[in-house]
């Protein structure tokens, strides 16, 4: 079901200033990789930080806490729909965040515009299962994605995975595997474990009060 656009979204976007930037593409070949449109990150924060990544942010309630948790670390929080995209920014700008900024486009073009090898960490929360079988490669961590994660990482950097879905945490420990990842701190009720300092998102708030277990797991190159 279609989201529907909320009433003056375009003024809204437009009041985030530099928060929202925008992975426009005409071409929709995401086979095409080009240079022009990479960020300069030093530039777009001000430091040389080091950057960490998250795919999916909904809202931005994960990733504005965790921005204010860490000062010391930038964060680039990417999410397709401008609907929701508005609302985190306008999160990280009522708490007065200048170590995030949102990137609103899919996973697909993020070669094109987040430098190479730049990478400390990458965040998947609770990204969409696509359960049907045929719609596998739109999985976040299906191996066309590693593929670009590989790319974007610095050596030994990690991807951190949170979700409900048992068969897409499973789908996602295979693809791990396949490509060569070291996977470790698995947890596969996280709320029963005694992992700390657990930043709960709007999605994790909701499955878990529905009583869903929720998984977890960290994945890394040697």
């Amino acid at each position: 079901m279609r989201m529907r656009r909320k009433k003056h979204l375009e003024e809204r976007l437009a009041e985030c200033g530099d928060m929202i930037l925008y992975m426009d593409r005409e071409d929709r070949n995401f086979q095409i990789k080009d240079t022009e449109n990479i960020l300069d990150l030093e530039k777009l924060f001000g430091n040389t930080a080091p950057t960490e990544l998250e795919i999916g942010c909904g809202k931005g309630q994960f990733i504005c806490e965790l921005a204010s948790r860490s000062p010391d670390v930038n964060f680039l929080a990417v999410e397709k729909a401008s609907n929701v995209i508005v609302d985190a920014a306008n999160k990280a700008i009522a708490m007065g965040l200048r170590n995030v900024r949102f990137l609103r486009g899919g996973a697909e073009y993020l070669e094109s515009y987040i430098p190479a090898g730049s990478i400390s960490r990458i965040y998947l929360n609770f990204s969409c299962p696509f359960p049907k079988k045929s719609y596998a490669a739109h999985r976040l961590t299906h191996k066309r994605f590693l593929s670009i994660y590989d790319v974007l990482l610095k050596p030994h950097a990690e991807i951190h995975q949170k979700t409900d879905n048992r068969n897409f945490f499973e789908f996602s420990l295979e693809q791990f595997s396949d490509a060569g990842y070291t996977v470790k701190n698995i947890s596969l009720d996280l709320h029963k474990s005694d992992f700390p300092d657990n930043i709960v998102t709007e999605y994790e708030k909701r499955f878990s009060e529905q009583g869903f277990p929720i998984y977890r797991l960290e994945a890394y190159r040697k």
